[in-house]
């Protein structure tokens, strides 16, 4: 694929432009001597002995021996992008980071996405939390925001991380399953902690399927603090929300993806900002003032709840773009090392016992990945600012320090401290005092009624889809108490909730309620409410064979393209197809190489030959089947509309002569309706899916 011209260069890519290494003209050994031969080891004749000098056969396996680092324990399947973010006007009144004092400045970012559960090698599409990390390279030192697409976390003191994660992970004695909630230990876990019911709520709605990393949102998690020039400080949430609104893929969807194409989420990522279609995001900010704090009826330092934008909105302060890829995965996405620790003057931490935990963890753990606590020379890591310290050597020191001192207070050299507080990083004067023990505040105390919020707070096809995902997450447990227990917690949440998932996992529903419902939701919480009507980025399977109309081809394709979308045309082979009138049309891709899964939308244009072709190929009707199962928008023109009748849709008007729309699905027998049926087709396309398909007789797909 040609690259599009790049960007505006930010400080971080001409910093890292002085790190990048071409293929060079001849291929030499990492001495820098030529090597003329790479296909046969050094031997004692042609069959002989393979002799212990040669050097370069040592190099090249002794490498490739130890090309591989530790992956992350968890996150360790992700996709990055370089960026930029820009504030909207000073934050001068509540934070004095200089990176949000001036609207005018870029601040280069590195973002990364991840799945948490699986393997590097796992697929992008399955159920589970995603990872939502951007480092700023500001020129006060490089700021880490690391966060999830979710909220909440499952835990509220991070001495508990190990024993989640160990239960999420494959089981010990057999390594199943890769990338999965779904099975006993995990579950196991869960019926017995109480806390993480409000996560367990956000684990099994649409919010864990989302449909790129272009639509869905990211969470700061805890409660930071910002700090301004005065030194007054005021707690902080962040939030970061997509440009293109929150989508999400159905659990069929999300299956079979992960056998098409186990590289969906980051090749959609790469694709886009190729296509200059690049991802962005708002960062918004909750701020709550510190005489505020105990307002609620919740403690905000407990990383198990999150404050309602009813009671707190978010304020929108600036802007993320993501729009260039990286030259090199594994130097940039995979040594890219995300801190909570790494802080600026203006942003500093709260006393949230999860994320002061995490504080020291993700330190530790690049010490141990990276293998040097030289890690942040790697020049994915390094600031785009000056940094000066007395440490020297250590494995992998890459720089060559010419000072005679590495000690303090010295009287031979620089590395002295900033004159003064204001010049350099000072942590916010927060006054504390207590007995050292072994407990959690009392306002830590109550776990269900955030989690009743968010099931109240969903529409009624979320609340189906969470539903089905509880049959399948239990329903891969074999263990009965187990399955009990999570029916007891569900009925604290919601007493119709637990009798719905106890029905389809084999448990007694039961026949009162645990807590009556106090009826309240957060509209903000619902995906449904966060859809932004827009067709761009959304990719749409053109179904066509010889003798289509290209006319019509070109005429949708053309509409697409308009709206910010993409049509590709899917046939039996590849190559190119004959259109009736004689033009030839490239074909994108096959039934063989694709899938309705791949695709937001499908259009089949006229031509009375395509259409007598399709209608004998199965996978043609399957591709129709599972777009219209699965509830996208689908239009046909012309002889089209006849490939829709062969297929099983049903309780769908189709047209006759003019436009007929019903339910996403577009039909229109009259070419002379072309123009109205792409005006009609981009808009159902915007509409992301048509639920109300779901009531509908199952169709086979």
């Amino acid at each position: 694929m040609m690259r599009k011209s790049q960007p505006n260069k930010t400080a971080k890519t001409k910093s890292l432009e002085q790190f990048q290494v071409d293929a060079g003209e001849q291929l030499t050994t990492n001495q820098g001597v030529v090597v003329d031969n790479t296909d046969n080891s050094l031997k004692a004749g042609n069959r002989g002995s393979s002799l212990q000098e040669d050097f370069h056969f040592q190099e090249k396996l002794s490498h490739f021996d130890r090309e591989r680092i530790p992956e992350r324990v968890v996150h360790a399947r992700g996709a990055g992008a370089h960026g930029y973010f820009q504030v909207y006007k000073p934050l001068t009144e509540y934070s004095k980071a200089q990176f949000l004092q001036d609207s005018s400045i870029q601040t280069p970012v590195f973002a990364r996405f991840s799945t948490v559960a699986g393997s590097r090698g796992s697929g992008d599409s399955v159920r589970d939390v995603r990872g939502f990390a951007v480092k700023f390279y500001t020129q006060e030192g490089n700021y880490d925001l690391v966060g999830n697409n979710i909220p909440v976390f499952f835990i509220q003191d991070a001495i508990k991380f190990p024993d989640i994660v160990h239960s999420i992970k494959p089981e010990p004695d057999n390594e199943i399953p890769q990338a999965s909630t779904a099975h006993p230990s995990f579950w196991d876990f869960i019926s017995l902690v109480p806390e993480s019911t409000h996560m367990i709520m956000w684990l099994l709605s649409d919010r864990t399927l989302p449909r790129s990393f272009s639509r869905m949102q990211g969470f700061g998690v805890h409660t930071y603090r910002l700090v301004n020039a005065e030194g007054k400080s005021r707690f902080v949430k962040f939030h970061w929300k997509p440009i293109l609104g929150v989508h999400s893929l159905v659990f069929d969807e999300a299956q079979k993806l992960a056998g098409k194409d186990p590289d969906f989420q980051r090749r959609d990522l790469w694709e886009s900002i190729e296509k200059g279609n690049y991802p962005e995001f708002e960062l918004g900010v909750q701020i709550i003032e510190e005489e505020d704090e105990h307002k609620f009826d919740f403690d905000i330092l407990d990383s198990t709840k999150l404050i309602p934008e009813e009671l707190v909105p978010v304020r929108a302060i600036g802007k993320m773009v993501l729009n260039r890829n990286p030259d090199n995965f594994f130097a940039e996405t995979e040594q890219v090392a995300f801190q909570p620790s790494n802080v600026v003057p203006g942003i500093d931490f709260s006393d949230d016992p999860l994320l002061q935990g995490r504080l020291f963890s993700y330190h530790d753990t690049q010490l141990h990945r990276l293998g040097s606590s030289n890690f942040v020379n790697l020049p994915i890591n390094r600031p785009v600012c000056p940094f000066h310290n007395n440490q020297q050597d250590g494995r992998m020191q890459m720089g060559v320090k010419t000072s005679r001192v590495n000690y303090y207070p010295n009287a031979l050299g620089g590395g002295q401290p900033a004159p003064s507080e204001t010049e350099g990083y000072v942590h916010y004067p927060e006054r504390v005092e207590g007995h050292k023990i072994r407990e959690r505040s009392p306002g830590f105390g109550e776990h269900f009624s955030q989690a009743t919020l968010f099931w109240n707070s969903l529409s009624a096809f979320e609340q189906e889809h969470l539903v089905e995902a509880a049959y399948f997450e239990l329903g891969k447990v074999e263990d009965q108490g187990v399955r009990e227990r999570m029916v007891d917690r569900l009925n604290h949440v919601d007493h119709e909730l637990a009798k719905r998932v106890a029905i389809g996992i084999g448990v007694t529903a039961p026949t009162q309620s645990i807590m009556p419902n106090h009826g309240q939701s957060s509209p903000a919480l619902s995906q449904n409410a966060l859809a932004v009507k827009t067709g761009k980025g959304r990719k749409v399977a053109i179904l066509a064979a010889n003798g289509v109309e290209a006319e019509q081809v070109t005429a949708i394709k053309q509409a697409l393209t308009e709206a910010g979308a993409e049509g590709l045309i899917v046939s039996k082979f590849l190559g190119s197809i004959e259109s009736a009138t004689g033009e030839i049309l490239k074909v994108d891709q096959t039934f063989l190489t694709s899938a309705s899964v791949m695709f937001d939308a499908v259009y089949v244009p006229d031509g009375t030959q395509s259409i007598e072709i399709l209608k004998a190929n199965g996978d043609a009707i399957s591709f129709i089947n599972e777009a219209f199962l699965h509830c996208k928008a689908i239009a046909a023109t012309g002889e089209g509309v006849e490939l829709l009748k062969e297929s099983n849709i049903s309780n769908i008007t189709f047209s006759e002569d003019s436009l007929q729309d019903d339910q996403g699905v577009i039909s229109a027998k009259m070419s002379s309706s072309l123009s109205a049926v792409a005006k009609s087709f981009v808009e159902a396309i915007a509409e992301h899916r048509f639920w109300s398909r779901r009531i509908q007789p199952k169709v086979p797909a």
